[in-house]
């Protein structure tokens, strides 16, 4: 058989122990033809192939993101960005500017704020915005997507600067004048605010689950598939194939469905049904319809997503013991032990994979006391039920994931390493068990690292960086740090299988999903603190060239 593309003289790694190593590889169609030495390799060659010269770079499996919010990242690059704003006057120059340039828009919506974005012990408040904007609506949203500080102008506008009664784990925040500070926590604080825009805002619709109250236009369908097609490009710009993304809904799968039928949708997308505390269990009728009608090897929907705490910043995770530097603060679980329980044993009953928002420690034990539930009700079966964040773990829970068999997904770039307000919550007690990847790993779970786009920069090899070169944010802390090799499978095997792709992608093996990505250099010689400088040269997924530098 003859080959249609031929990669040589790489560094290749194929994530296959029996075959760990090779020099060249060749595609045929949308499968890996051979995996081999160079010259055996050339002999597949015929005057159609293109042969590609990787100059030693390392060519291994495409990055699986196991974890972003596609829409949400993707849109999130039309609007004002301020992750790497510091300063009260940086941020009002960008605000000002934005609103210049925004004259019409009925909310001005900033992402990617740091907590402590004017200062060390400082926290935005409605004043500091109105300072900022005062006389139109201004909302900046926290880096993690939990908080929404918004200004006195959004807050009127949004009816809630008296204040609203909010379901469990959601909060207006009071000040000792009676009136909203400005700090609004969890979906349902944030949800009247976003409501005020008069442009986009439909990238928080799979968040909830729902699908769209009104059918949207051509334009709006239009625009939104724009936004997805453009995602889509720059996720594989950096070496991504696969995205197992974080919220969905039926509409999120037509958008993608349209993608693909315009021959664009050049990564692998998983798509869960997002369901929340508000449903009843009915609703997962809807779950199980979008596993049955979207089955591909490009566009998949056999999850449901499950948020059971918010983060530790805003005090909404869910701790087992007090917050350090807060007493008497636990935080409300979105989902108690029985909701949840009940939840997981009927998702687990329809053959569905669960996947579990759950950074605190109580609320891991909640997720996995659910997965057990789950077992005992129906019976052992490959579940694979993840487990997102995992920021904090009580130690008797750290085993309990792989006797389950479910999965760590973690992210890199989430962990402290200095003194900031996550660690202080955490505090010197339970910060061994805090991003606690090494001991999840050595303890027999499969993790799977990704970044949380739009949370924070979606770059497998930032990740790859960060997860090798992580430093304790206290002295005397566990390396929780990972070897080369089982950092770039938590990035690639172990996201394939977390998705239940690994018979099919995830390792360079003959017969399997031409799914690669070819970097500039070799990793395994780079100085860990510079691989986020290396460049992809070359993305493929299922043969095709979806990025070339």
């Amino acid at each position: 058989m003859t080959a249609d593309l031929i990669i040589l003289n790489a560094s290749v790694l194929t994530m296959d122990d029996s075959t760990p190593r090779a020099e060249a590889v060749a595609v045929h169609g949308n499968r890996i033809l051979a995996a081999g030495d160079a010259e055996s390799l050339r002999a597949l060659a015929g005057p159609d192939t293109r042969i590609i010269d990787a100059h030693g770079g390392t060519l291994m499996p495409g990055f699986v993101e196991s974890h972003l919010h596609l829409f949400s990242g993707a849109y999130g690059r039309t609007l004002l960005q301020l992750a790497d704003i510091k300063g009260a006057d940086a941020m009002t120059e960008a605000v000002r500017a934005f609103a210049a340039a925004k004259p019409d828009e009925g909310l001005l919506f900033a992402q990617g704020a740091d907590y402590e974005i004017l200062g060390a012990g400082t926290r935005l408040d409605r004043h500091a915005l109105d300072a900022m904007c005062p006389d139109r609506p201004l909302a900046v949203m926290a880096y993690d997507f939990h908080t929404l500080f918004a200004n006195t102008a959004a807050l009127r506008a949004a009816d809630l600067l008296h204040g609203r009664d909010l379901p469990t784990g959601n909060e207006v925040v009071m000040g000792s004048d009676g009136l909203a500070t400005g700090e609004l926590r969890e979906k349902f604080a944030l949800l009247p605010v976003l409501d005020l825009r008069t442009s986009g805002g439909r990238e928080m619709l799979g968040m909830s689950g729902i699908e769209p109250e009104t059918p949207p236009t051509q334009t709006e369908w239009d625009e939104d598939v724009a936004v997805l097609t453009d995602g889509l490009r720059f996720i594989a710009s950096k070496g991504i194939t696969s995205v197992h993304n974080m919220d969905g809904n039926r509409h999120l799968l037509e958008l993608l469905r349209t993608v693909e039928d315009n021959g664009d949708l050049i990564a692998r997308v998983s798509v869960p049904f997002h369901y929340t505390g508000e449903m009843q269990l009915s609703e997962l009728d809807r779950a199980s319809a979008m596993a049955e009608d979207f089955t591909g090897d490009w566009l998949t929907s056999n999850r449901v997503k499950i948020f059971i705490d918010g983060v530790i910043e805003s005090g909404t995770a869910s701790m087992l013991d007090d917050y350090a530097d807060k007493p008497g603060l636990r935080g409300e679980p979105i989902f108690d032990a029985a909701t949840f329980a009940e939840a997981a044993i009927e998702v687990d009953k329809r053959g569905m994979q669960i996947t579990v928002h759950a950074i605190g420690d109580a609320a891991v034990r909640i997720a996995l006391d659910g997965y057990e539930a789950a077992r005992r009700a129906n019976g052992p079966r490959d579940s694979r039920h993840r487990i997102e964040h995992i920021e904090m773990i009580d130690p008797t829970d750290i085993p309990r994931l792989a006797e389950l068999g479910a999965i760590a997904s973690v992210q890199p770039l989430h962990a402290p390493t200095e003194d900031n307000p996550t660690a202080r919550s955490i505090g010197a007690e339970r910060a061994p068990y805090a991003y606690a990847w090494r001991a999840l790993h050595d303890a027999g779970a499969t993790v799977a690292f990704s970044s949380d786009w739009p949370i924070v920069p979606v770059d497998p090899l930032l990740g790859i960086q960060t997860a090798l070169t992580r430093k304790p944010f206290l002295p005397g802390l566990p390396d929780h740090r990972l070897g080369l090799t089982d950092v770039l499978k938590a990035f690639t095997t172990n996201g394939a299988y977390a998705g239940f792709m690994e018979k099919q992608t995830g390792q360079i093996v003959p017969g399997m999903l031409a799914d690669l990505v070819l970097l500039s250099g070799n990793i395994e010689n780079t100085d860990p603190e510079r691989i986020a400088e290396m460049d992809i040269v070359m993305t493929i997924c299922g043969g095709r060239i979806t990025h070339e530098a």
